[in-house]
């Protein structure tokens, strides 16, 4: 039986480089290795492509720091495409023809249309959403432009463009006052929570709005929606048939005055707060919470996977916050929590991923 060769590539230049190595070492682990072959392919932060083993990437979580990909004394490799298909090419001659590449990457050159844009001129399939898709739902505020035209509810927000904050903060600060605190000031094509701040008086704004641009010159600041933070993770459906949606998961902050942000997630041994796999929801709001997400995912134009951001309001009304088209596959991530609580494997999850990019046709679709 001809085995599919699934290539994985993680690092890349973004800020949450070492998050990527984290879930990369997870998803090789769970790949059916009676099924798929797997090599390896390690982005630097500067971007320089290395060829890393699969007992290389199992072991870049046992260094007890936040991994980082390395050179050292590495293979480089490309992609291209040669007369027998696309390959993997390192600069040792070797050549692995790859029918899936599944680019576990997260954040900008990575998750937001740039290797997708590569692997489409490569005549590759991926696991995940399309060049379109992974553009727009990375940069927050197209993201809630589409999502609101399509009449899907998201949070008040000002975006604050970098020739904006140059010639007149002033003005910014002013459109900023028509918000009600506490404000989410974040990079406007970020994740991980890396770069965001809460905000809960005006004095700390401009400071705030400083911090997110170390990350990126387009700024987002979001009014806080009282209410649950609650996460639903979707998986597409097979041969055309509808997305489905996972049990939905919930955000719990055990610090009144915090939110869920980097250290939170993968720094903190205090449990700052933590994710519920399965929320503690009634039928209704449960159902309504994933009918919002599968109608985000279908008008995003979203493929393979997406975990969908909602805030639930006290009286049920679900707004969306974010999408995220390669969210964390660490063993602590919100993604394959909920479909593990769900029914489903981390293992059968990857698997499906690897045979939903298999379905999908090269080329416009």
């Amino acid at each position: 039986m001809n085995r599919t060769h699934v290539a994985v590539i993680f690092g890349g230049m973004s800020s949450e480089h070492s998050i990527s190595c984290l879930s990369a070492a997870n998803v090789v682990a769970a790949i059916d290795r009676e099924r798929f072959d797997v090599s390896g392919v390690g982005i630097t932060p500067d971007g320089v492509w290395v060829r890393y083993g699969v007992d290389e990437i199992l072991g870049l979580p046992s260094t007890g720091q936040l991994p980082v990909v390395e050179v050292g004394d590495r293979s480089l490799v490309s992609v291209k495409q040669m007369p027998e298909g696309t390959c993997i090419v390192d600069t040792e001659g070797n050549a692995d023809l790859v029918q899936v590449v599944f680019p576990v990457l997260h954040g900008p050159f990575g998750e937001d249309g740039t290797i997708q844009g590569l692997l489409e001129m490569a005549g590759v399939r991926y696991v995940g959403c399309g060049v379109a898709a992974s553009a727009n739902c990375m940069d927050k505020h197209l993201t809630k432009m589409i999502l609101a035209e399509a009449g899907v509810l998201v949070g008040p927000y000002v975006v604050v463009r970098d020739h904006e904050w140059r010639e007149d903060r002033n003005a910014v600060l002013k459109a900023a006052s028509r918000l009600e605190y506490p404000l989410f000031v974040k990079p406007a094509r970020g994740g991980s929570s890396i770069g965001i701040s809460k905000v809960m008086s005006p004095d700390r704004l401009e400071a705030a709005i400083e911090v997110a641009r170390e990350h990126d010159n387009k700024v987002l600041i979001e009014q806080g929606i009282r209410g649950r933070e609650i996460e639903c993770s979707v998986l597409d459906g097979h041969h055309g048939a509808a997305p489905r949606a996972s049990v939905p998961g919930e955000i719990v902050v055990h610090d009144p005055d915090g939110f869920y942000d980097f250290e939170a997630k993968y720094l903190s041994g205090e449990q700052k707060a933590s994710v519920q796999a399965r929320a503690k929801l009634d039928d209704e709001i449960r159902n309504r919470v994933q009918k919002v997400a599968i109608k985000a995912f279908r008008v995003l134009g979203c493929e393979g996977l997406a975990r969908i951001d909602t805030f639930v309001a006290p009286d049920g009304t679900v707004y969306v916050n974010e999408p995220n088209t390669m969210p964390g596959f660490t063993r602590s991530s919100g993604f394959p929590l909920m479909w593990q609580a769900s029914g489903m494997t981390y293992a059968q999850i990857v698997s499906e991923l690897i045979e939903l990019a298999l379905e999908r046709p090269l080329g416009l679709r």
